[in-house]
């Protein structure tokens, strides 16, 4: 059985789709590209498809990942090729690697996000970044299945920044322009309970009273395996990269070392 990764985007209206409409979406790409996939065992056979930390439905997103198991071996990037015909735009398949290490979803230990603040001006966006950023706690309550839910929003983010439009990265061309923008730059930690950018976006507003008139542009730039140090995230598909590249590589260093010709040693 071959196991291969994928990552994926939600853009523009696209970001609007849940998860659910994904999953058919995606199950209904792989029919159409013939792909060999491996089912579940029982009196319902599903596709082996395995989904990782996915974004909040209306939440765009540059780094979904997911991984499918097949039972005849695939190009990766032939595979990708293929699931993007059949795929809608703004739902993507950017990136396929063939599994070669285990715990993808442990290397998903933060996120970096994009927030688009319409109708607020930059300075006001930054106060509001440095009161929460200087607070110790953050409490915002969220609904949950048994009611409303406080919880410390603060603890989890490891960095809040406005940045200029022109270092943005997100895509948001439904948005309007005539009017000013505030664009914030959020890295977060996965943790339980999971801190979402809408949680961030009221810890704001409790901490600075900041309330966007419209509602903000969210969109999830990376996820990975958290750097402490530099406060950013690493590549997750990066370790299975590595280790396709490391036999050639061996080899290399093998064939090498068999053209020198052996020394005697110390008498």
């Amino acid at each position: 059985m071959q196991r291969i990764r994928l990552r994926y985007t939600k853009r523009g209206r696209l970001r609007f789709t849940s998860h659910r409409d994904f999953q058919r979406a995606f199950e209904r790409a792989l029919r159409r590209a013939d792909v060999p996939m491996a089912y579940s065992a029982g009196f319902t056979p599903h596709p082996k498809v395995s989904y990782a930390n996915a974004a909040p439905t209306g939440t765009g997103s540059e780094a979904e990942y997911l991984e499918i198991a097949l039972t005849e071996p695939r190009d990766p990037d032939k595979l990708r090729e293929l699931l993007n015909e059949s795929m809608p735009t703004g739902l993507d398949i950017v990136d396929a690697v063939e599994s070669r290490t285990s715990g993808l979803a442990d290397r998903l230990t933060g996120s970096i996000w994009e927030l688009r603040l319409t109708g607020v001006e930059p300075a006001d966006a930054e106060r509001a970044a440095e009161a929460f950023r200087a607070a110790e706690t953050v409490e915002v309550q969220r609904r949950a299945k048994n009611g409303m839910r406080t919880f410390d929003a603060r603890e989890a983010v490891v960095s809040l920044e406005t940045i200029a439009s022109d270092e943005a990265i997100s895509h948001d061309a439904d948005r309007p322009t005539d009017q000013p923008c505030a664009i914030l730059r959020l890295v977060v930690r996965h943790v339980t309970p999971a801190v979402r950018p809408d949680d961030v976006l009221s810890g704001l507003r409790a901490v600075a009273d900041l309330a966007p008139p419209v509602a903000a542009a969210v969109t999830r730039l990376a996820q990975g395996l958290l750097d402490d140090e530099t406060g950013t995230v690493t590549d997750p598909l990066a370790p299975d990269r590595e280790a396709a590249t490391a036999p050639l590589e061996n080899q290399g260093v093998d064939a090498a070392a068999a053209k020198v010709p052996a020394t005697e040693g110390p008498a």
